[in-house]
């Protein structure tokens, strides 16, 4: 095996996907599934606002049913955003699903440029998006043997000149399900982000911020947690020793998983399967790129359109098929990636709109960062997965009048 894509569904927006396999201390085979969160919650220090919020009931009556248009748009995302995350060498994952989270609950709060920008990039309009999120994560299936949670929550600084626009709040506590907190913004307030990640991604990952900036206001964070045993789980005879070969020609031995699936992948330049997980409302789909094709001259290939008919033109046929145990993590700051994507303005000091999030007395509110972990864990009996993603909001440069100058030419 050459190398490999992996990609794990959840309906129509990927919750992962990797790429590349080119190091061999990047494939951890594991020794233990990771299952619960950290134990001892430490006790946060900040104000729960929750009861103040009460998120009103969406009425699916003023929607249209059909998210057609909108399945296209965030499968477009996930690609544009692998595409963009991707580093030489290094194996890629991401979660779209978390990123496109995250930054719809920021979008709510931008205007005029800046939310067009960002509407450009997520794909579709913020009210759209909104009622996509919300529906998608409303319609969720689960089972004992197969679990998705997705959380998020509101950080905001009460130690500075702060004043939070309450319908942003409101917004993102209706439709994201989002807990509000306020807190002094300091190392406790750090560890209590750390927390509360952590006990959200059933300890998958128990860090995302390693300090809070001195000019932050705000955190929007999101996370998830994906834990699927395989419809079929591999039998002690299907598994065996043999050797993974990595991109660069780096061997590794390590145990594969053999197992006949029925749904063939296959495109001009790739070939790959489908496998279910217990209940079949979820599904882990492969691409391997064909020799002569590079994982990064594949990926760069793909749109969103052909992705999805690649998945949805899935062949009914025997196919014999084996996947690695692995385990792997992944990080990234993602401000550069996004601001080549076209959206610049949300990150830019002065000229960034976020005036529907708050105001700070004599300054501008601005994106500084967006942190984003991943983590993955295959075996015998499924997978889990976690990731986790970070908006922090600055206080940036002083507010400057951005409307045209008169002019008054005595020529």
């Amino acid at each position: 095996m050459k190398k490999i894509i992996t990609v794990i569904l959840l309906f129509t927006i990927f919750t992962m996907i990797t790429a590349g396999c080119s190091k061999e201390s990047e494939i951890v085979i594991p020794q233990s599934r990771a299952g619960t969160s950290s134990s001892g919650s430490v006790e946060s220090s900040a104000q729960n606002l929750m009861k103040n919020i009460v998120p009103n009931e969406i009425n699916f009556i003023e929607y249209a049913d059909d998210f057609t248009m909108e399945n296209v748009n965030s499968t477009d995302f996930a690609v544009r955003l692998l595409q963009s995350c991707m580093q030489e060498g290094e194996n890629t994952l991401i979660s779209p699903l978390s990123v496109l989270c995250a930054l719809a609950m920021t979008a709510n709060g931008a205007e005029g440029e800046t939310l067009t920008q960002m509407e450009e990039v997520l794909g579709m309009s913020i009210d759209a998006l909104n009622v996509y999120i919300y529906k998608y994560i409303q319609t969720l299936p689960e089972s004992e043997k197969c679990k998705l949670s997705i959380s998020d929550s509101i950080w905001f600084n009460e130690g500075c000149n702060f004043d939070v626009n309450e319908h942003f709040l409101q917004t993102n506590a209706d439709f994201y399900g989002a807990e509000i907190y306020s807190a002094k913004f300091d190392e406790k307030t750090c560890d209590d982000i750390n927390q509360w990640v952590s006990d959200n991604t059933n300890g998958m990952i128990n860090k995302i911020l390693d300090y809070i900036s001195e000019s932050a206001i705000m955190y929007l964070v999101n996370a998830l947690a994906f834990d699927a045993e395989w419809n079929a789980i591999y039998n002690e005879n299907q598994i065996r020793n043999d050797v993974f070969t990595c991109e660069d020609g780096t061997e590794i031995d390590t145990e594969f998983m053999y197992c006949g699936e029925n749904r063939y992948l296959e495109d001009d330049d790739a070939t790959g399967f489908i496998k279910y997980y217990s209940g079949c409302s979820y599904a882990f789909a492969a691409l391997l790129p064909n020799e002569g094709v590079t994982v990064s001259e594949y990926v760069l290939s793909l749109t969103g359109e052909h992705l999805a008919d690649i998945l949805a033109d899935s062949k009914d046929c025997s196919v014999l098929t084996s996947i690695p145990k692995f385990e792997t993590a992944f990080d990234i700051e993602m401000s550069e990636v996004l601001v080549e994507m076209g959206m610049p303005l949300a990150f830019n000091d002065y000229y960034a709109d976020f005036d529907g999030i708050g105001t700070v007395e004599g300054k501008n509110i601005c994106i500084n960062r967006v942190i984003h972990k991943t983590y993955i864990s295959i075996d015998e009996k499924g997978t889990e997965a976690g990731a986790a993603t970070v908006v922090e909001m600055n206080e940036c440069g002083a507010v400057i009048d951005v409307t045209p100058p008169k002019e008054v030419y005595l020529d």
